[in-house]
């Protein structure tokens, strides 16, 4: 008899190890996709250097508890009908940069929202009974409690897959919208105004332009004593950004490009015996 029901035992703890295994799994899945969209589901810094901020996020996201995932979610992504989008990210953004920002929400209506907290709460303790505290909650060295937990398990189980199956749903949604966002971002049109600070007017702005920003990027490389010749810079950035030529931007030369854009100094220098134009950044208090 001990015989039998010691090997009874072992079944069921196979099984509850079975059972608890196959929930961690969907956990995971489940932690890996709400991690995508708190990653995906806004970003914002300057258009030119936007995949580091993008890659910045995705960094910090990874490291996050889910219990801080579902309160990002739900304070960014899935909203009430009256959310109203952050201020700070327009606020903080600094003068003379073409700065993106974006994000994208699910609104709920209000009842719709509270049951929706309610659930991704009560995910986040289910996760951590089942992680952290399921041994001390079933008696796993007895055939009644080995029952008892596989009872729960399957619960928990049914429980988590309807949580995927909801966040699979948003981030079906999520992506459709990013799809959309980026035909956007790869048109000619958007690139003219937001890289390269063209109006479809055809006026510049100058120092937001995409040919400023990549004088900046030379000036940077090849200053020495604090200025940078023009003609060394010109080369520089037809060489790495060989989309952003003078001509784009209706000038002539490089020396006028310097001379337009506001951010940016021009002045003649005597180098190796000759009179050479120069140029180096403003300071952004002598921009004003």
């Amino acid at each position: 008899m001990t015989m039998l029901d010691d090997e009874d035992l072992q079944t069921l703890q196979h099984e509850v190890q079975r059972l608890l295994g196959r929930c961690m799994l969907r956990l995971q899945q489940y932690e890996r996709l709400i991690k995508a969209m708190v990653a995906h589901h806004k970003v914002s810094g300057p258009f030119h250097d936007l995949e580091r901020a993008r890659a910045a996020q995705i960094d910090e996201t990874a490291r996050m508890t889910l219990g801080t995932l579902v309160g990002d979610l739900l304070g960014s992504y899935v909203v009430a009908d009256e959310f109203d989008l952050p201020e700070k990210t327009t606020a903080s953004s600094p003068e003379n940069v073409n700065w993106f920002a974006m994000q994208m929400s699910l609104s709920l209506p209000d009842a719709e929202f509270t049951r929706v907290e309610s659930e991704l709460r009560e995910m986040v303790l289910l996760r951590n009974n089942l992680v952290h505290h399921f041994i001390d909650q079933h008696d796993l060295w007895s055939s009644d409690g080995c029952r008892r937990a596989k009872d729960a398990l399957v619960i928990a189980y049914t429980r988590i897959d309807q949580h995927f199956g909801q966040l699979r749903e948003w981030a079906e949604g999520m992506e459709k919208m990013r799809q959309a966002l980026s035909e956007i971002l790869q048109s000619e049109e958007f690139k003219d105004v937001f890289v390269n600070g063209i109006a479809p007017d055809g006026k510049v702005n100058w120092d937001a332009s995409g040919i400023a920003n990549a004088l900046r990027e030379a000036f940077r490389a090849l200053a020495v004593d604090g200025w940078a010749p023009v003609a060394e810079a010109g080369k520089w950035v037809a060489k790495l950004h060989p989309e952003q030529l003078p001509a784009k931007y209706g000038c002539q030369s490089w020396r006028q490009v310097v001379h337009n854009a506001s951010i940016l100094e021009l002045r003649y220098l005597e180098i190796d015996g000759q009179r050479t134009a120069c140029y180096r950044e403003k300071d952004s208090s002598a921009t004003h």
